[in-house]
């Protein structure tokens, strides 16, 4: 048995002449080209198979369709409930249409919830605390002791006039010494100090401003209607401060307010203003004198307050109401009321009192005093026949 091998463009082909095969070199060579022939043959069929671009072009007009559809291309000619529930959230938030809210889901659940947590903010919603602004209006000083004492002159000379031998006779002013002693309010608070550490601060911020609120409130309310024992004296309850009649015991009268005003002495009534409640004052509102003409006058200026009878009306929140037996209104020149700070809101952090229980304390003390030193200054409207 012999071996030949021939080459061609295709490759290598191996041609294996038998016994009894012709030996003729011709021969031999027609037969090598009919074996190429048929190998020849059977790899351009297999290079055929292998090329065959059908399924391409059937893959690629499948995508052209889908490309040409609405909506880029989705699968469905028209959303999910969910999702267009989703879509409306997404722009309104909690304003979305009402059947778009109802679709979505809202849990904590281990599948949804505990990876999207809700935001903590950092403002706090607080109630409103209102208190009277005596502070603003009247004579507020400072002292490093525990009461004031201020020298006071009761009385003048008893001057006479004399013929040219007639004899002089002795004048004694009075003299006196009012003392304004310094009352404290204080009180403390605990709080956790895992609280304290985990707000980053924002905790004690936050107790700080309700002691400020609070202390504002109490000292307000003590400087008008303080009795003077463990509290400052307020303005409301001073025994010397004269009084107008109302004349009616629960109709106010504009015309006794006019009496009231000009039976200040004119250096007090220039300098004086009006105080009252809210209630009082939208009464006040609507009062009208003999010739029709309103009482109130708004302000024409900008920065200029609005005016009653011609003076400013300050609104403080702890003054009573317009009713039978009540003082509701006081007019007078506010610096005859002196306020006196001895110490400021001061506040002590004591972490160490309760420190086996994980709290910390915060006391929170004021001194301050309060009186009328000057009577005469003011003058109130009594609700009375």
């Amino acid at each position: 048995m012999r071996h030949l091998k021939t080459k061609d463009l295709l490759g290598s082909t191996a041609l294996t002449l038998k016994d009894g095969d012709p030996a003729d070199p011709g021969d031999i060579v027609t037969k090598a080209i009919e074996d190429l022939t048929k190998t020849v043959d059977t790899r351009l069929g297999e290079v055929e198979k292998k090329t065959d671009t059908s399924k391409i072009v059937d893959r690629l007009d499948k995508l052209e369709a889908k490309a040409n559809r609405p909506e880029g291309g989705e699968t469905e000619d028209e959303p999910s409930v969910e999702h267009k529930a989703f879509t409306a959230y997404l722009r309104y938030g909690a304003n979305a249409p009402a059947a778009d809210l109802k679709a979505l889901t809202v849990s904590s659940d281990p599948q949804g919830g505990f990876l999207a947590p809700a935001e903590m903010s950092s403002e706090f919603i607080r109630d409103l605390v209102e208190f009277s602004p005596v502070r603003t209006v009247a004579s507020v000083r400072q002292t490093g002791a525990p009461s004031v004492m201020y020298p006071q002159r009761t009385g003048v000379t008893n001057a006479r006039w004399k013929g040219e031998t007639e004899e002089q006779e002795a004048s004694e002013p009075g003299f006196g010494q009012p003392e304004l002693v310094l009352k404290e309010l204080n009180t403390y608070v605990d709080i956790s100090n895992q609280l304290l550490a985990d707000s980053a601060g924002q905790a004690e911020a936050e107790v700080r401003t309700a002691l400020a609120e609070d202390f504002g409130q109490k000292e307000g309310l003590a400087f008008v209607s303080g009795d003077g024992v463990l509290e400052p004296e307020g303005v409301m309850t001073h025994d010397d401060i004269a009084e107008t009649v109302n004349g009616h015991a629960t109709v106010l009268d504009p015309d006794r307010l006019i009496q009231m005003l000009y039976a200040q002495p004119a250096m007090y009534r220039n300098a004086g203003a009006w105080a009252m409640n809210g209630t009082t004052l939208g009464i006040v509102r609507t009062l009208k004198d003999g010739d029709g003409r309103m009482l109130w006058q708004p302000s024409y200026a900008a920065g200029q307050p609005e005016t009653l009878l011609g003076r400013p009306v300050v609104e403080m929140v702890d003054m009573p109401d317009l009713a039978s037996g009540t003082y509701p209104i006081i007019y007078g020149d506010w610096s005859g009321y002196r306020i006196v700070d001895r110490v400021g809101l001061s506040t002590l952090v004591n972490p160490y009192i309760r420190a086996t229980e994980g709290i910390t304390r915060i006391h929170a003390t004021r001194r301050v005093a309060g009186g009328v030193l000057q009577a005469a200054k003011f003058r109130k409207l009594h609700m009375s026949t």
